[in-house]
């Protein structure tokens, strides 16, 4: 049965030295010393990442292992820089973005991308996902759950939305800038904590700001199985019950109608959860997704999901249905080796 996992990370070998160019340490440097990888963000050292991070063929090697065919790849967080000046920006993001194109043209079987975009300019965010897209071929973007202090129902960033709906863009919606992370610096909280609920700000964002309600074939994924969001869509709609007049101030629908709408990765962990998640959001809206290679991420694709012993036609649909469904291709794009 083919496997395609939609979370899965990449970086290039290397990349420009922006923080040298533009005399500013917070742009995420690849330093290789020793045959070893690091990476170094404000001047300090940030991760060190080994072959599976950027290696085509180890990555394709390291996921026969589990009979995976297929990375939809993406950039990492850390990259997305929605800080910086934007046209400084955009210059990361469009050589990120070639090396994902590149990769996909060279592995058309292994790989599919979506590529990134400076966030904080809208207009050069539309003009780097149309050429993602229309010139690159690939099948969308990823942004962060805010974008410095615009939350995604920011008015600033809807004719983003309107843009990616138009170009029929899958958008894959990853936790970043961890809110809290300052007041809680032990026990990796940031990760374990913050992350969930930077994808519950984000969907709520996107359902009561109105996003989805105007733009209906948007298509958003919430990766990490959606965070904290479908645990707590009990306590959300009962929010918006009591407190309409805090909650629904921008869209009168009840949050739980927009489940349907939105797409999540099945990287949860917990084979209760997964279930609880499927049950949630039905198995069309659910897709293998695991965050390769990090340790936070699956570490035996697709374990959870076979776990379930759900009837094929359900598997198929979590394997791959829904995120062929949700890239906008064909299952004959990996059906013959073309290489």
């Amino acid at each position: 049965m083919l496997k395609i996992d939609t979370h899965a990370h990449i970086l290039p070998p290397s990349w420009p030295n922006f923080a040298e160019k533009y005399g500013d340490d917070r742009f995420p440097v690849m330093v290789q010393t020793e045959g070893r990888h690091r990476i170094y963000k404000d001047g300090k050292f940030f991760r060190e990442v080994w072959a599976n991070a950027f290696d085509p063929e180890v990555r394709i090697a390291d996921y026969a292992r589990f009979g995976v065919d297929v990375q939809v790849v993406s950039t990492v967080p850390v990259l997305f820089s929605y800080w910086a000046k934007p046209n400084q920006a955009l210059e990361l993001h469009r050589h990120l973005n070639d090396h994902t194109a590149g990769l996909c043209r060279d592995y058309p079987r292994h790989y599919a991308g979506i590529g990134t975009v400076p966030l904080q300019s809208p207009r050069l965010a539309i003009q780097e996902m149309e050429r993602c897209v229309d010139e690159l071929g690939l099948s969308g973007v990823q942004i962060g759950s805010h974008c410095e202090n615009w939350n995604l129902d920011a008015p600033e960033l809807f004719p983003f939305f309107e843009a990616a709906a138009e170009l029929g863009a899958a958008i894959l919606v990853h936790p970043w800038d961890m809110m809290g992370a300052a007041s809680m610096p032990k026990y990796w909280l940031p990760w374990l904590v913050g992350m969930p609920a930077e994808q519950s700000r984000a969907a709520c964002c996107l359902i009561f700001g109105g996003v989805l309600e105007r733009l209906p074939r948007l298509k958003v994924c919430l990766a990490h199985g959606g965070g904290a969001f479908p645990y707590t869509i009990g306590r959300i709609e009962h929010g918006f019950r009591m407190r309409p007049d805090l909650v629904a101030t921008d869209n009168a629908r009840n949050p739980r109608e927009y489940l349907d709408r939105l797409y999540v990765d099945s990287c949860v962990h917990d084979r209760a959860a997964l279930r609880y998640l499927i049950d949630v959001v039905g198995p069309a809206h659910v897709m293998l997704g695991t965050d390769y290679p990090f340790p936070l991420g699956e570490q035996e694709p697709g374990a959870g999901i076979a776990a379930l012993g759900l009837p094929p036609a359900e598997q198929a649909r979590l394997f791959h249905g829904t995120a062929l469904e949700w890239l906008g291709l064909p299952l004959t794009r990996f059906a013959n080796d073309t290489e």
